[in-house]
């Protein structure tokens, strides 16, 4: 098959065309034709050398595809041969075939297109786990979304909107907060010309919000914890500021705040298996619905990974970045 390797840690141009063996399915293993692969951060620093691989997994790029079950082993999975499927993998998603445990497979949601459901795993996944598992978002509680047009910034947004939350997302220009306000936000917030805190204080009588989804860290953490209300909970699914902050501890104690954050590829299978089951439930009738849209930016094909990559490295996008195969 041909796949998308990664030569050695460095820029965009790194990544080239392979031949592979197709992967063999084990034992809870399905085997999909590749149509669509998403194209996500995490990618990025595999591919920089700073996402390191987990213990058998493909060294190959690719955490979400979208395609035709051709074979595996199909005892209580719930799908058969020539299923369409999306599915969350733990690697080898820039290729024409790649394995993935049955449990992290969904169904392609009724209306949608292979490059459009494979561009959900990934950041649906990672959302519902830590905006709803683990930062509990509920009832008429309110979020902000840092870097509200990213994949999982546009998936974010869309779901807590769709599910009845007022959403702030903040995003580096007047044209991408005015996306961000079309996808549901009640507020884009321009990070550059905006200080995000005064505005969701504003908005929301002086509160705060009660959720905020961060990849950022570094010197966001002080002014998040000023952001947020009381009981809030602050939760890092990336870092790209920086590892490191200084902040004052005293309104985490007084405030009962809570910091926290998560990695979704390491987990085990089961721990996937269950978030599947609650977007299987929750989710994606919000989508068949058409409550819930795909946001595509720009689409190449698989053998032109590292133009998508330079594209997704200068953060000019709205939404995902796909890869068809």
């Amino acid at each position: 098959m041909r796949a998308i390797e990664i030569t050695q840690p460095g820029a965009p141009d790194v990544l080239r065309l392979c031949d592979r063996p197709i992967p063999v399915p084990q034992s809870g293993e399905l085997l999909i034709k590749v149509h669509a692969a998403g194209v996500n951060r995490p990618d990025l620093l595999q591919r920089t050398g700073n996402y390191p691989v987990p213990p058998g997994a493909s060294d190959l790029p690719g955490l979400e595809v979208a395609g035709e079950i051709i074979d595996g082993d199909f005892a209580n999975s719930g799908f058969k041969k020539g299923d369409m499927v999306c599915a969350l993998v733990q690697g080898g998603g820039y290729a024409e075939y790649c394995t993935v445990p049955y449990q992290q497979c969904l169904p392609i949601p009724k209306g949608l297109t292979p490059v459009e459901a494979a561009s959900l795993p990934e950041t649906f996944f990672t959302v519902w786990s830590n905006v709803f598992d683990r930062a509990h978002l509920s009832a008429s509680e309110t979020l902000l979304v840092q870097g509200g047009t990213s994949g999982i910034g546009v998936t974010a947004i869309q779901l807590a909107t769709a599910l009845g939350h007022r959403v702030f997302a903040t995003a580096g220009s007047d044209e991408k907060c005015r996306a961000c306000e079309a996808l549901g936000a009640e507020r884009g917030i321009n990070y550059r010309t905006e200080d995000f805190v005064e505005v969701v204080k504003e908005a929301t009588n002086r509160k705060g919000v009660d959720v905020i989804l961060d990849m950022v860290g570094g010197d966001y953490v002080a002014r998040e914890i000023s952001c947020l209300a009381d009981d809030g909970r602050l939760v890092f699914i990336a870092l790209l500021g920086g590892g490191k902050a200084t902040v004052n501890m005293g309104p985490v104690l007084i405030r009962r705040l809570t910091i926290t954050g998560s990695t979704l590829r390491p987990r085990p299978v089961a721990f996937k298996a269950a978030i599947a089951a609650k977007l299987r439930k929750h989710v994606w009738p919000l989508i068949e619905a058409g409550k819930i849209k795909p946001v595509i930016y720009q689409t190449f094909p698989l053998e032109q990974a590292a133009q998508a990559h330079a594209l997704m490295e200068t953060s000019t996008h709205i939404g995902k970045i796909m890869l068809t195969v």
